[in-house]
């Protein structure tokens, strides 16, 4: 990977997003794709969108999204804790005894989220899952109106924890769900400026996708596309508890995950596999039984239907702070995607044949 893409893919890692608040990191994106595309625009949800070749007849979305999960706040107390909901798909569990950072009008309030000491709890405390209604922020304040002084009610919030290497060229941090899909939007915009289209490419960093596919669906409505590929993270199942039975095998370090199954089009996913050997770019290939909770999903069923394809970068503890992945499958995820647009033509066709 060149070293200014990683530095830029350690800035979007830095940069809370939770859904909703998405603002800042699409401006780094917008930034960013402005020195590959030959336009970049941005909508009334944020969606942020960078083109190549917009006169081409075929167009080609492929949609990341920069959204991640968090907390909004809900309540503070007369003694001036304070209470949060989850903004997407949070374990309580994991949020227990976490630093966090609140996001106000005021900057950055620093807090944890409070966890009573275990000589305090009962056995069946112990081992029971808190709710998320349980959970507080103690940003050391003396009450309410100590508290009010720096945040309110609706304010964001995210768990504190940054960007770390690891072994084996393997990376660590927060939200890799999904800025690492955003940031492979960017590099592959990047990969393609200097090569010759015959499709149109619309790359988009996507909003609100953990609370419902939001950005990619009024995104995709806007631009029409006749292929829709969504770059996502995907199960890795190489690790302690992971279940191949249910969701495949998938590993860290061995490319990204293509996918087949009712969300996917079967001819556009055999011309991605077959790209994927001629260029010599391991891939791995998982089940979806169902239409996927990705971008995908709302692509696949924009106005009168799109062909779509998702393609996963493998991550090991997904909605937790410590997600892992390798940079290798995050280079080479951007690698299939601009080589397979590469070899796109405009009359190609993607209807269902029987059989295939």
């Amino acid at each position: 990977m060149q070293k200014a893409s990683l530095e830029f893919f350690e800035q979007l890692i830095e940069t809370p997003s939770p859904s909703g608040f998405e603002a800042r990191v699409q401006d780094l994106i917008a930034k960013r794709m402005r020195k590959y595309a030959d336009k970049v625009t941005t909508d009334v949800h944020g969606n942020a969108v960078g083109v190549l070749n917009a006169k081409a007849s075929c167009r080609v979305m492929i949609a990341g999204h920069c959204d991640e999960i968090g907390f909004i706040i809900t309540h503070i107390d007369a003694k001036g804790f304070i209470y949060i909901a989850a903004v997407g798909g949070v374990d309580p569990g994991v949020a227990l005894g976490q630093r966090v950072n609140i996001h106000s009008d005021k900057g950055r309030v620093y807090g944890v989220i409070g966890r009573g000491a275990i000589h305090l709890l009962t056995p069946e405390q112990r081992v029971k899952l808190p709710k998320m209604s349980d959970l507080w922020i103690d940003i050391g304040a003396k009450n309410r109106k100590d508290a009010e002084k720096v945040v309110r009610v609706g304010d964001y919030a995210t768990l504190d924890v940054g960007f770390g290497h690891m072994r084996n060229n393997l990376v660590v941090g927060r939200g890799f769900d999904d800025r690492a899909g955003a940031f492979v939007v960017t590099e592959t915009l990047r990969r393609l400026k200097s090569r010759k289209l015959d499709v149109a490419v619309y790359g988009v960093s996507t909003v609100q996708e953990e609370i419902g596919l939001r950005g990619a669906k009024t995104s995709s409505y806007d631009i029409d596309p006749h292929v829709g590929i969504a770059v996502d993270v995907g199960f890795a199942t190489d690790c302690p508890g992971s279940d191949p039975k249910r969701v495949g095998e998938c590993f860290l370090g061995k490319g990204p995950a293509l996918h087949r199954g009712p969300n996917i089009n079967r001819r556009l996913a055999t011309f991605m596999e077959s790209v994927a050997k001629k260029k010599k770019i391991a891939i791995q290939i998982t089940a979806e039984p169902s239409a996927t909770g990705t971008d995908a999903n709302a692509m696949q069923v924009n106005r009168a239907g799109s062909a779509t394809a998702l393609v996963s970068i493998p991550n090991r503890y997904m909605h937790s702070p410590v997600e892992m992945i390798s940079l290798n499958d995050l280079d080479n995820t951007s690698k299939l995607l601009a080589e397979c647009i590469a070899a796109m033509k405009s009359n190609m066709k993607y209807e269902p044949r029987p059989g295939k």
